[in-house]
């Protein structure tokens, strides 16, 4: 077995050596202007476009459409008309997308007199198409389980489904159920949508062909919103002593009057938590997009050296990259659990006092249950 591992390693090398030193002669024979620019391609990868690129050619896009107010109404046309700086001129307004030097780098703009004017934009763009696309994936799959429970309510799904399910129920019976207790199917339908919805957005991120390639999870807007989601859950539907606990926590008088000192701290952690959300899952999951670039980026950068030395990189690289992208998996499983553990942890926090409540109840029937033992076996001896 190591014989064989280490035949293809020299048949890899020998075959990506020449490939390397043909690229790289290529390179050279390419001005200032068409050399790669590293920085460009990560920040191209990791942010939004009006185009889904084609795999292994960043020249080609697939085209979404372009969705503006301009100054004089609605403008619906095809983004592959303002590909490469082209301007495109729909009735009497002219279009394009803004250049590195401009304020609205990337973003389609108008021009009026010469001048770059910011329109109304509500673009189908990748990442806005991407969102569509986990949504689908997201309920389609739900809808799949219920029907099939539907139809066969007394048997397990077996396979994939069968997968989804186990997922599902450890979710919910590991996380959701043991955090929240009877209030856990109030708030599962909640937990497993954003748990599925981030999962399945990591792993969308981590394919690098339709309908994947787009670094959803990777964008800070897109987990704040789930975390603005869990904000407005926590605190909507939480009780009264939740509040009670933020205007007046059960702590010395001096602390809260005259001076709110803890209930400034309180309102201020009311906001730290979903801060941590957004930002933990924004920066875990843009950093192992980044990784898998760089090490592929490092092929040309070596490759830049001698040939030899590129077509080592490119193995090495790409048995680097192979093994990020597995971790990256489990990562994409690992992130979108936490956020799932930690926004059940907000929300059970907002529904503290009904747990004590469930608690005296439970002592309460308990008791009840031990005075009526007590009498039935007392009855005995009575008579």
């Amino acid at each position: 077995m190591s014989r064989l591992i280490n035949i293809l390693i020299v048949a890899a090398l020998t075959l990506l050596a020449p490939l390397s030193a043909s690229a790289l002669d290529e390179s050279k024979a390419h001005d200032e202007e068409t050399k790669i620019n590293p920085k460009e391609i990560i920040f191209e990868h990791l942010g939004d476009g009006y185009g889904w690129e084609v795999p292994f050619n960043h020249h080609k896009r697939m085209p979404l459409p372009v969705i503006v107010f301009g100054s004089d109404g609605l403008h619906v046309f095809s983004s592959s008309r303002i590909d490469h700086g082209q301007e495109y001129r729909d009735g009497n307004t002219t279009f394009k997308v803004a250049g590195k030097d401009s304020p609205y780098k990337g973003k389609v703009v108008e021009l009026v007199d010469g001048k770059e004017v910011k329109p109304y934009d509500i673009s189908i763009t990748k990442n806005v198409c991407a969102l569509f696309i986990s949504i689908m994936l997201t309920a389609g799959l739900m809808l799949w389980l219920a029907g099939y429970h539907k139809r066969h309510p007394y048997k397990a799904p077996r396979k994939g489904l069968g997968a989804v399910e186990s997922i599902l129920m450890f979710i919910y019976d590991g996380v959701i159920k043991t955090t929240l207790g009877r209030n856990a199917p109030r708030f599962a339908p909640y937990l497993l949508t954003v748990f599925f919805f981030i999962f399945g957005m990591n792993l969308l991120g981590l394919m690098v062909i339709f309908p994947g390639g787009a670094n959803l999870t990777g964008n800070i807007a897109v987990t704040l919103v789930l975390a603005i989601f869990t904000f407005i859950v926590t605190n909507f539907w939480a009780n009264k002593h939740y509040w009670k606990e933020i205007f007046w926590p059960d702590v010395p008088i001096w602390l809260k009057f005259p001076l709110p000192i803890m209930q400034v701290i309180e309102v201020f952690g009311m906001f730290t938590k979903p801060a941590a959300l957004t930002v933990r899952l924004f920066a875990n999951m843009m950093g192992g997009h980044m990784i898998v670039i760089v090490l592929t980026l490092l092929i040309f950068i070596f490759g830049a050296m001698s040939p030899l030395v590129g077509g080592a990189t490119t193995v090495v690289s790409m048995i680097f990259s192979v093994f990020m992208l597995l971790i990256d998996v489990l990562v994409s499983f690992i992130q979108a659990y936490v956020f799932t553990m930690l926004s059940t942890i907000f929300i059970s926090l907002a529904q503290e006092h009904e747990h004590k409540a469930e608690e005296k109840e439970k002592h309460k029937e308990e008791r009840i249950e031990n005075k009526l033992e007590a009498a039935a076996s007392a009855a005995p001896a009575m008579k």
